[in-house]
């Protein structure tokens, strides 16, 4: 079996946001000043988004826009936990989860032990945060909650304009199979879940990487490939309709990628990481680096499977279109340059063919 994986790059382009607020502002001289995330790096400010924020969005799209029925969650003491059935949700096989159970038996004898059916499955979905592609000094701006009668109470709160850049990966082998071993991040399944996922029509396929004790190929739980191949394609088509982010109230802000590259490769190192590039004595300006992409189809051409999708909304980096479509016409075998959503929806129809 081939080890698939969905890389995906985008850039963000938005103006005077807050879109990820990290609480209390302790440097703000306002009693009511809440501060967005930052991190710093070497010697600069860059905003972001966590990568836990984008997960939520994508969430939200998948259960408004894909019509995905989500997994319950269940709230004991200070923990919570979804329903762990990758079976009849999707969002519980395609974001992981875990969950710390135990059940109750009753052997031959009558007497009653506890078994630990702890499950867990590592998340197919893997991304990063979004991050301000240059250095960023957010501005603090004053406001109030202010009616005709009564004071008005003042607060602060911290917004700005940037180009942000993020990143992901999505196991495409991984969607809608699921192991049962004996080792953290791999019970996905317990026995009775496994039971019940056969007789409703999932089926054991060998594991290439795993063998049992007497050396013979352990055993994978498989979904139908219509709903393995629906379950990707949703999660990748779900970005032409992600919203979200804080202060969405008085500071909207579109979270569509208006620059996506997707592409479909047999290892788990991303290459894209490096599309962007910037400059200037405090890294204020940045342009998109063709070159660098360029090195990368050269460098992994043996990793690539099928075609390498580029999108890029009309108005955004217009200044690179000459450079992208002499990309384009160099390697005209593997890349396709069109709009963002179509480069979705081509990818789409590319990686259909493509799931096991």
């Amino acid at each position: 079996m081939t080890n698939l994986k969905t890389q995906g790059f985008i850039l963000l382009d938005v103006d005077v946001v807050a879109l990820n607020n990290a609480g209390k502002n302790d440097r703000s001289n306002f009693d009511n000043a809440v501060a967005t995330k930052k991190i710093y790096k070497n010697g600069k400010s860059y905003v972001y988004v966590s990568g836990q924020a984008w997960r939520y969005w994508w969430r939200e799209s998948l259960q408004k826009n894909m019509d995905w029925t989500m997994s319950p969650i269940t709230r004991e003491n200070k923990i919570a936990f979804t329903d762990a059935n990758p079976i009849d949700y999707p969002d519980d096989d395609v974001f992981g989860y875990m969950r710390a159970a135990t059940e109750k038996t009753t052997d031959d004898k009558g007497k009653t032990k506890s078994t630990n059916i702890t499950v867990t499955r590592v998340s197919p979905l893997k991304n990063s945060a979004i991050i301000s592609v240059t250095s960023v000094n957010p501005a603090e701006n004053w406001s109030s909650m202010a009616r005709q009668e009564g004071d008005a109470v003042p607060y602060s709160k911290q917004e700005y304009s940037a180009v942000m850049k993020g990143m992901f990966s999505l196991d495409l082998n991984m969607v809608g199979t699921f192991s049962n071993y004996n080792k953290t991040g791999y019970v996905n399944l317990s026995e009775q879940l496994k039971k019940e996922a056969i007789e409703k029509g999932c089926q054991e396929v060998e594991d290439s990487y795993v063998k049992t004790s007497d050396g013979k190929a352990a055993k994978l739980v498989q979904l139908p490939k219509d709903i393995r191949k629906k379950r990707i394609v949703d999660a990748v088509s779900a970005l032409k309709y992600i919203s979200g982010g804080a202060m969405q109230t008085n500071n909207m802000g579109d979270v569509t990628p208006k620059f996506i590259i997707l592409a479909t490769t047999t290892t788990g190192n991303h290459p894209f990481s490096g599309v962007v590039r910037t400059y200037g004595e405090r890294d204020e300006q940045f342009q998109l680096n063709v070159n660098g992409i360029r090195e990368i189809i050269k460098e992994y051409k043996e990793t690539f499977a099928g075609k390498i999708f580029i999108g890029i909304r009309s108005g955004f980096f217009e200044d690179s279109l000459p450079e992208l479509n002499k990309l384009k016409d160099e390697f005209s075998d593997m890349v396709e340059l069109c709009p963002v959503n179509a480069a979705i929806d081509q990818y789409c129809e590319q990686v259909k063919e493509q799931v096991n």
